[in-house]
């Protein structure tokens, strides 16, 4: 086994890992960590969002192979390994009322069913940290939902000898965190630097259109302003999901580095002894386990 440190990024689709925490993974990566990101599903569903690529028949018939390619494009960028998990993009139902999911789509698996083959995973890859969602998916798709759930359980029964027997040794994580990429803190702090320079804000409406929706706590900031534009690069090559002239890329990278220069973390389980808040999500693991 490798003895370098390990982390598990577990997420939704193809992109997600793009858009939540690329920047820490690629610091990491440098860092020397050894890093995998868990893609549940093929993203099949997704709507094809660059106004350029919309109204191509071969994106169209072929999207599983695209989608696939992209993800292949960005784990390069990125540096981490990558694993599928196999499952059936659920799509976003939208409407009123809410039409039903597919049939066979990943948020329909029973938990313990889906959580097996990332359980079979973590006691492969042996990661020291988790990140995934929290139990809202960070917004209320179907699969980033699910994702919570699977990845929840997967780490609660990764290391417990008498759950999924059949799917290798026991490994327990000793951290799992909650991507926390759209606070409103971040938004607000960005947005006012737009502002005080003079510039047209993306984000112009998205404070008011909050409301009154309560805030994550944020326990861990890891610095890794020198890794936006890895971050950036590796998005860009999910080309079927992005628009380049989107406001994913609205506000100047120099004016990311001052206003937040940080990617964050909600601590949701910890099995060593850490401080909050912290600015690391290894924080107590190499202590721990020596590496």
């Amino acid at each position: 086994m490798d003895q370098r440190l390990r982390l598990m990024a577990v997420h939704a689709h193809p992109d997600d890992e793009s858009s939540k925490g690329a920047a820490s993974m690629a610091r990491y990566v440098a860092e020397g960590v050894n890093v995998l990101v868990v893609t549940c599903t093929g993203g099949e569903r997704g709507d094809v969002l660059n106004p350029r690529l919309k109204d191509d028949p071969n994106i169209a018939a072929n999207i599983h192979a695209v989608r696939r390619a992209e993800m292949d494009a960005a784990r390069a960028i990125l540096g981490v390994d990558q694993a599928w998990l196999g499952f059936v993009d659920s799509g976003l139902p939208e409407g009123d009322p809410l039409p039903p999911l597919p049939e066979g789509c990943f948020a329909l698996q029973d938990v313990a069913t889906a959580a097996r083959p990332l359980v079979k995973l973590m006691r492969e890859f042996r990661p020291h940290v988790v990140t995934t969602y929290d139990e809202d998916g960070g917004y209320p798709h179907p699969d980033h939902i699910q994702c919570h759930r699977i990845s929840v359980e997967a780490f609660e029964a990764a290391g417990d000898p008498d759950r999924y027997p059949e799917v290798g040794e026991p490994w327990q994580p000793l951290k799992l965190y909650y991507n926390q990429t759209f606070s409103k803190a971040r938004i607000s702090a960005l947005h006012e630097a737009m502002i005080e320079r003079g510039l047209q804000s993306p984000y112009e409406g998205w404070i008011e259109r909050w409301g009154d929706r309560p805030e994550r706590q944020i326990t861990t900031r890891v610095p890794c302003a020198d890794y936006f534009e890895v971050r950036d690069k590796a998005l860009l090559a999910h080309a079927t999901q992005i628009d380049p002239d989107g406001p994913w890329f609205g506000v100047p990278m120099d004016v990311q580095r001052a206003a937040w220069p940080t990617e964050d973390y909600e601590l949701a389980r910890s099995l060593v002894d850490t401080t909050l808040p912290e600015d690391d999500l290894f924080t107590g693991v190499q202590e721990t386990v020596g590496v």
